[in-house]
């Protein structure tokens, strides 16, 4: 592999010095930008662009051919494992993933595999390996994966949900069940954000999407456990050589002290914390990643520059003045109907304002 041109963000989650503060945004590659589209168009459905490594690599490749992100992220879905598991992800327009097989029961969890990551899941890895020599060396790559208890609510809930009834009913009615399934999905991310690791990927983030959904003592039994399991047994080297793990989680502002002493690399913030509170709380014991609020975007490019100086500052104000350790973020992902222009703004605004 080519040598790294821009290891800000592999810096920065180390906590080490940088010329200014690395930026990447969630779901940077996505139906804001009309290439994408364009791709989607073309290949027919978002499961026939992340099935096939050539248009995964090419829609990956398309915000860093806009933007000078410090980052490229893997185009995929949280939801992969399941969907090797057996359960028959599709999508749902304007409704979002579906699986066509549940898990309800103790006996439908017990028939549950990881999945073999070179057969199952091998254009997950096919594409890493891609764009990983696309990429050439110019930025990083991040990998990823859903979070077990995120993963347990679509596969109990069969997609999406308000209230999350029924994963929570199995939670009360159940937990010997909601645990099997949370150890095999524990399981199944190792695995699978290994693999991706051996293809080519240079840092590593759990989606924890659905843990704010959780009380702080379900939270405690049904979502950290897990997190913990996956910081202490994912293998990820020494040193410079290190693959950093982010653990994100939306809702996450109670158990910021519990997740930094996991032993992640990182902690993502949404935009509901103050990021110096964040900074403070977990004292310097992890990156901290985020957290503007999506919705900034929708503001002017002058609105977009005064937000991202005020999350700068707010870092720095938790830190005692430094800025090593903080990777630029959104506090969750882009949305389809937002400007291109006002996604550079942000991000000539992150590099202006952090140079040092």
């Amino acid at each position: 592999m080519t040598a790294l041109k821009n290891d800000r963000l592999l810096r920065a989650l180390r906590r080490q010095p940088t010329d200014r503060t690395p930026v990447w945004l969630m779901r940077q590659a996505g139906r804001y930008l009309p290439e994408y589209r364009a791709t989607r168009a073309r290949a027919g459905s978002f499961l026939g662009m992340a099935k096939n490594p050539e248009i995964a690599c090419e829609v990956t490749l398309q915000p860093l051919a806009r933007f000078p992100l410090d980052a490229a992220i893997l185009f995929s879905d949280i939801l992969t494992i399941p969907d090797a598991m057996g359960l028959g992800l599709y999508f749902v327009d304007g409704e979002g993933p579906r699986f066509r097989h549940t898990v309800r029961s103790a006996a439908e969890a017990a028939r549950l595999a990881v999945p073999d990551m070179e057969t199952e899941l091998r254009y997950v890895m096919d594409a890493v390996r891609l764009i990983r020599r696309e990429l050439d060396g110019s930025v990083p790559l991040i990998g990823f994966s859903g979070s077990p208890w995120t993963l347990a609510c679509y596969m109990v809930e069969g997609g999406g949900s308000k209230d999350f009834a029924r994963i929570k009913a199995m939670a009360l009615n159940d937990p010997d069940t909601l645990h099997a399934l949370l150890k095999v999905n524990t399981d199944a991310v190792i695995a699978y954000l290994s693999a991706q690791r051996a293809a080519g990927a240079q840092a590593l983030q759990v989606f924890d999407t659905w843990g704010g959904v959780l009380s702080p003592a379900m939270y405690r039994a049904f979502s950290l456990p897990y997190l913990q399991r996956i910081a202490a047994e994912l293998e990820r080297g020494e040193g410079d050589d290190r693959t950093p793990l982010i653990l994100f989680g939306k809702g996450n502002a109670a158990h910021l002290e519990a997740l930094a002493a996991t032993g992640t690399d990182a902690v993502g913030v949404d935009w509901l914390v103050e990021l110096s509170d964040a900074a403070r709380r977990t004292g310097g014991k992890v990156a901290l990643q985020g957290n503007l609020d999506p919705a900034v975007l929708y503001g002017s490019p002058a609105a977009v520059d005064a937000q991202v100086r005020q999350v700068l500052d707010s870092y720095a104000c938790g830190t005692g003045g430094s800025r090593e350790g903080h990777v630029f973020n959104l506090g969750h992902g882009m949305s389809p109907d937002m400007d291109p222009d006002h996604v550079a703004a942000l991000v000539e605004a992150v590099h202006r304002h952090s140079a040092r």
